[in-house]
């Protein structure tokens, strides 16, 4: 599959990126992207949540009330989850949500998502740039030139630039990722991919072609 570059300008530059079919063509695997979402997501989830159980609430052991003879229901401590104040009954408790996943699904998840945006057209390859200054209007310029202004962009560099990525920090719809840093949870949540030209190789080198 062979795509145009566009220069920051919006215009084509008269090259083109051959993009792999091993890579961008390949069939896809909806269970392994449901896979390694679920596992982007847990792993991003704090599971600092707690609540106190009966026997971490404050308060006193007395029985409050006589075991018999009073009509009602046994209660031995005020601490019970059945009182207001008491503890909760199988609250949550802090864990760690992260579980491991293979490396080579995780590979498949990478590609089959990347297929799914080449068969909709929605990648596009955009020459290397770069921002003199940090300003969020050279990024919002950018879009507008490049037409991609009301769609959720994903930008996909080489490696890291401070400039871009801090230009593009205030816009809610625009994020700025390294080819080593592609996952399938960004691929799948943005409505068009931007590769910066030499971002492509950089690509293909993390899938080892």
């Amino acid at each position: 599959m062979k795509l145009p570059v566009y220069k920051t300008s919006g215009e084509e530059s008269g090259r083109s990126v051959e993009l792999l079919d091993d890579i961008y063509a390949v069939e896809p695997n909806d269970h392994a992207i449901y896979l390694d979402v679920k596992q982007f997501l847990a792993n991003n989830r704090q599971g600092t949540h707690k609540t106190k159980e009966r026997a971490e609430i404050v308060g006193s052991t007395r029985k409050i009330k006589r075991q018999k003879g009073t009509g009602t229901a046994r209660a031995g401590s005020i601490k019970s989850p059945i009182f207001r104040g008491g503890g909760r009954v199988f609250g949550p408790r802090v864990r760690d949500y992260r579980f491991k996943l293979n490396k080579k699904v995780k590979q498949l998840a990478r590609k089959s998502a990347l297929s799914y945006k080449a068969k909709d057209g929605a990648i596009m390859v955009v020459e290397d740039f770069n921002f003199e200054e940090v300003k969020t209007k050279n990024m919002v310029t950018l879009q507008q030139t490049l037409n991609i202004n009301e769609k959720k962009v994903l930008f996909v560099l080489k490696q890291a630039n401070n400039n871009v990525y801090l230009s593009s920090r205030n816009l809610s719809g625009v994020k700025i990722v390294t080819a080593s840093e592609l996952s399938t949870y960004d691929i799948m949540n943005a409505s068009k991919l931007a590769f910066v030209e030499s971002s492509v190789e950089a690509i293909e080198q993390n899938f080892g072609y």
